[in-house]
């Protein structure tokens, strides 16, 4: 199956920079996180957006994949760079770039998991504890393979060096060609003791509690980077990051534009129409709010630095308060006679827009 081109995967143009890289990353790898949508497909696209950041979020391996395409990043490592299908030539002449990488330190596996959080949460910023399933250097032999109190023993066949030389005969002539060494798989040596406890992989996988730090003003989508939080690294490299997505609920009243708190604020019409003064329901407690006589449906409010704090800034967003006169469902007797009375003794002038109703009359008889 054909890779598609990693600029077409993310969406982007071929010059985008790198931070249009990372916002198209962000959007795309929540649109299809395994935990946000259970499409069979999602896992797979998952996989390709993640594929094509991490080349073009590299410097190195992007340059190589703007001038080789895929096969130029093929075996493009934490080490270096083995010019993918081009490997066996490179083996053949500078003695197996790619076995000597192999052998070297590999970082960890980065992680991704999410992480939910309630609407006051993720605008004041709190502390989350999660567990998380990873591999992790094993315990008892530190990662080495082999049992404690042993070492691992030189390879028999590569001496050492994870590459054998083999020579090939062909219609041109002999050649010599430098391989990757099957027995230690690279690694120029074998262990003949493993630890009991890893079985000689020198891994192992363990549930850890993690404490996260959400700062205040994140949103639904947003990124937060644990590093040396992931896997653990091979031969002594460095251990992975782990992703958090966030996920906020939604609240039972307020929503949120950017850093800026919205309320919905129903009044009934006798306070719209002679104003009060009411308390509204902020993330920081009840603040008051003087409502002027007259106030219409619709009429917007704002209440300063009552929003969300800015993200990595100084500073907060407001609180929007809309008006909503709510009109009442049942009425006694008494009360429908006196509204109606109300109602005559009401001027047409002074109703609102009543220039665009002159000489119309609406009232019942």
């Amino acid at each position: 199956m054909l890779k598609r081109d990693y600029y077409e995967v993310l969406g982007i143009d071929r010059d985008a920079s790198d931070e249009e890289i990372r916002r198209a990353f962000r959007r795309l790898a929540f649109k299809y996180h395994p935990d946000h949508n259970r499409d069979e497909q999602a896992g797979e696209e998952f996989k390709e957006v993640n594929e094509a950041y991490e080349v073009l979020s590299n410097a190195e391996k992007r340059a190589a994949y703007d001038r080789f395409g895929h096969g130029g990043i093929e075996g493009f490592g934490e080490q270096g760079f083995d010019l993918g299908g081009f490997g066996d030539i490179f083996d053949a002449f500078f003695g197996g770039a790619t076995a000597t990488a192999r052998r070297g330190p590999q970082r960890g596996t980065d992680l991704y998991y999410s992480i939910t959080t309630s609407f006051e949460e993720a605008a004041l910023g709190c502390e989350k504890e999660i567990s998380i399933l990873r591999t992790e250097n094993c315990s008892k032999c530190q990662g080495v393979g082999s049992k404690p109190g042993t070492q691992p023993k030189k390879c028999p066949s590569c001496n050492g060096s994870g590459q054998v030389r083999r020579v090939h005969q062909s219609l041109f002539g002999r050649f010599a060609h430098t391989a990757t060494c099957e027995q230690c798989q690279g690694s120029g040596r074998i262990i003949t003791d493993p630890c009991p406890q890893c079985q000689g992989t020198g891994r192992e996988r363990h549930k850890r509690k993690i404490t996260v730090n959400i700062p205040a003003g994140v949103d639904n989508g947003t990124y937060i980077r644990l590093k040396g939080e992931g896997e653990a690294g091979i031969r002594g490299g460095s251990t992975g990051s782990l992703y958090l997505t966030l996920s906020v609920k939604e609240h039972e009243f307020f929503s949120r534009r950017n850093d800026d708190i919205l309320y919905e604020l129903p009044i009934d019409f006798v306070q719209a129409t002679l104003g009060t003064e009411v308390e509204v329901p902020t993330l920081n407690g009840n603040a008051k709010l003087k409502i002027p006589p007259g106030s219409q449906t619709g009429q917007v409010f704002r209440l300063k630095k009552q929003g969300v704090p800015r993200l990595h800034k100084n500073g907060h967003g407001d609180q929007l308060v809309t008006l909503f006169v709510a009109t009442p469902e049942s009425l006694t007797r008494k009360q429908r006679q006196v509204l109606k009375e109300f109602g005559n003794s009401l001027s047409p002038a002074n109703m609102p827009g009543a220039e665009k109703w002159k000489g119309f009359s609406h009232r019942s008889q």
